[in-house]
């Protein structure tokens, strides 16, 4: 199993989760507002940091899917302006229903 962290500008959200449907075996997503910065936001040094918004969205996901569902973000959230946002794809040693007690692959 696999988890993705992907950020991304606000007004693109829809349309990633629009080709995110259209993926077999992607059983959920998870969505969040945040603000922060990268390396082009303000001047070292600063008494000012400009925190932009974006959303943060969060996938664990099989391994068989995961090439599926970087490349549906990639693509989709992509505007080619400074700033369209970064994924991240980390290992997920266990995962477990609370409901159910399932565990690995049967609780995604």
């Amino acid at each position: 199993m696999k988890k993705i962290t992907a950020y991304v500008k606000n007004h693109m959200l829809s349309k990633v989760t629009l080709a995110l449907h259209k993926i077999d075996g992607l059983t959920g997503v998870s969505v969040t507002d945040v603000r922060g910065f990268g390396r082009g936001n303000g001047e070292k040094g600063s008494d000012y940091v400009d925190y932009k918004p974006h959303t943060k969205i969060e996938i664990v996901c099989s391994k068989g899917i995961v090439n599926d569902v970087v490349e549906a973000i990639e693509k989709n959230a992509h505007t080619g302006l400074h700033g369209d946002g970064k994924i991240y794809v980390s290992p997920i040693e266990e995962t477990v229903r609370i409901s159910t007690g399932e565990r690995g692959k049967m609780a995604i």
